[in-house]
């Protein structure tokens, strides 16, 4: 058996038909199209992200900003109205709360009392001096009265002294003495006339001294009368700006203290504020051209200009600024924020949407021609002749 398998074995070898070699299978050319497609969007993605990089600088780091005006009380008291709403808009002037008045009006009132006394103080001491000025011009009066008397004093003595000598003794030792005594009583009479003039001015300058401390007093009382009611005055809380309101935190009842924050206005006009990084400022300039994209409204770009640029990086405003003088130093790329002005339409016409604190895409083209700024030139001197 073994030797029989062993002859049928070639001849069952030698009966197998040979093997045909595979077909060549032809090329694909939907997966050659696709792979080429594949590598032409990347080239041109590649391409335009190079053109953009060359062309362009950009930065998400962008933020809406504007005038915030926190609204505070100027004195302590208790909120008895509130008259506006949140979002409401509001007008410069405008009323937002009313405190109680009570006690600023009793101090009014009492100052006004206290300067009616003074000034009838015053008209008393007005009436003093008058009352003084007239005794003084009695006084004068009377000292020329005893001038007159004193001139009669000393011609009656002299004619009495011509009357009575060695030689004649045409009156009397007595005569002579008794008009010698006329003579210096009189004398006496003026001078006592006189110091009497002199302490009637004085009492005139005492009386106007006493008068003008008095004034003096009304005046004081008149400054803090208008103090008291500035303070009244106080008592409403107005809106320092036009804008609309938010963050109210008043109610009628709370007891408010000076310089408390009750409310927040935000006026209309707002800008962007666009934090580059330190290598992308070499090619901005004040008034190029941005191309500003809220997030909120991305269907309606916007317009702007460079208007500054901050005159410090970010991180020197920041509350605690880094300290790059230490050993573990890494360099970091600053941020210099850039103010962006839009243009006046379009801030009117998103008015009420476009609010502070709003994200933003701002984009810049480089290359830009520099902005045309007029600069005053001086008169030419004249040729000298």
């Amino acid at each position: 058996m073994s030797q029989a398998q062993a002859k049928a074995e070639p001849q069952a070898l030698a009966v197998v038909p040979p093997v045909a070699a595979p077909a060549a299978t032809p090329p694909n050319w939907r997966v050659r199209g696709i792979l080429a497609l594949i590598a032409l969007v990347a080239v041109g993605a590649g391409g335009r992200m190079w053109y953009r990089s060359s062309h362009f600088v950009e930065t998400e780091n962008a933020y809406v900003s504007g005038h915030v005006h926190p609204v505070s009380a100027r004195i302590a008291g208790v909120v008895t109205k509130v008259l506006v709403e949140d979002n409401q808009s509001v007008k410069a002037g405008d009323v937002i709360a009313e405190l109680d008045p009570a006690d600023q009006r009793v101090k009014v009132e009492q100052i006004q009392a206290q300067i009616a006394s003074a000034q009838q103080q015053v008209l008393q001491a007005d009436a003093q001096v008058e009352q003084v000025r007239a005794q003084a011009a009695a006084a004068s009066a009377q000292v020329l009265q005893s001038e007159a008397q004193l001139v009669r004093a000393r011609q009656d003595a002299e004619r009495f002294g011509q009357l009575y000598n060695a030689q004649m003794k045409a009156v009397s030792k007595a005569e002579l003495d008794a008009a010698n005594a006329g003579r210096a009583g009189a004398v006496a009479d003026v001078s006592a006339r006189r110091g009497t003039v002199v302490a009637a001015q004085a009492q005139i300058t005492a009386a106007g001294a006493a008068r003008d401390v008095v004034k003096a007093q009304i005046k004081v009382l008149q400054t803090q009368l208008k103090d008291a009611q500035q303070q009244l005055a106080y008592n409403r809380i107005v809106a320092p700006v036009e804008g609309r309101l938010g963050r109210r935190s008043v109610e009628v009842g709370a007891r408010v203290q000076p310089g408390q924050q009750l409310a927040a206005i935000v006026q209309d006009d707002v800008w962007i504020t666009a934090n580059f990084k330190e290598t992308q400022l070499a090619g901005l300039q004040p008034g190029q051209s941005v191309h500003v994209v809220i997030d909120a409204m991305p269907k309606h770009p916007l317009v702007g200009r460079i208007d500054s640029f901050s005159p410090a990086s970010g991180n020197q405003f920041a509350l605690l600024p880094a300290d790059n003088a230490t050993g573990n130093f890494t360099k970091i790329v600053q941020r210099v924020p850039v103010k962006i002005v839009l243009r006046a339409e379009d801030v009117k016409a998103l008015r009420g949407r476009l609010v502070p604190g709003m994200s933003a895409l701002a984009e810049v083209e480089l290359g830009q021609a520099a902005p045309a700024t007029t600069t005053a030139t001086a008169p030419a001197a004249p040729a000298a002749h």
